[in-house]
């Protein structure tokens, strides 16, 4: 009878882990490409395993070239970007399998990209941080849970509409 005068539960998406791995404060990022102050905030994530999942439902919007990264939009209207390591790139795609195309609509959980680790570190990278950032234009809070040990789907990012 009187449910006009209860307060709505804010809504919140909730972005998993692609990786097996253990999530580092974003700060902790030195490459100021995928920094906080450019992209929003997000999470850093020491894979222990090569296999990268689509960390929420929705649309590739790009697969780099590189196939170190890819773009996500997902069904909640949130752009995700997942970059594999800090200067991958350079290893002009070497290394790294892509799955999917520009385009695609993925459900979480799908295989995405494949990291070959051993490679990363035979061609003098110290580093595969995978690192989620969300473009959080829209959204009021966003929180990343660091210091924790994830399997892909576990949380680590929630966004607060």
């Amino acid at each position: 009878m009187f449910d006009f005068f209860k307060k709505k539960k804010t809504p919140e998406l909730i972005i998993g882990s692609p990786v097996k791995g253990k999530t580092v404060p974003l700060s902790s990022v030195n490459d100021p490409t995928f920094s906080e102050g450019m992209l929003g905030k997000g999470a850093a994530i020491l894979p222990s395993e090569g296999k990268i999942y689509a960390p929420a439902d929705g649309t590739i919007e790009t697969l780099f070239d590189t196939l170190h990264a890819f773009s996500l939009s997902t069904a909640d209207g949130v752009e995700v970007l997942v970059h594999v390591g800090l200067d991958t790139v350079k290893m002009d795609g070497d290394g790294f399998t892509g799955h999917v195309h520009s385009g695609d609509a993925v459900k979480k959980g799908d295989l995405v990209l494949e990291v070959d680790l051993d490679k990363v570190k035979a061609a003098g990278y110290d580093t595969s941080t995978l690192v989620v950032i969300c473009n959080t234009d829209d959204y009021g809070d966003v929180r990343g849970l660091d210091n924790k040990e994830v399997q892909p789907g576990d949380d680590v990012i929630v966004i607060t509409k």
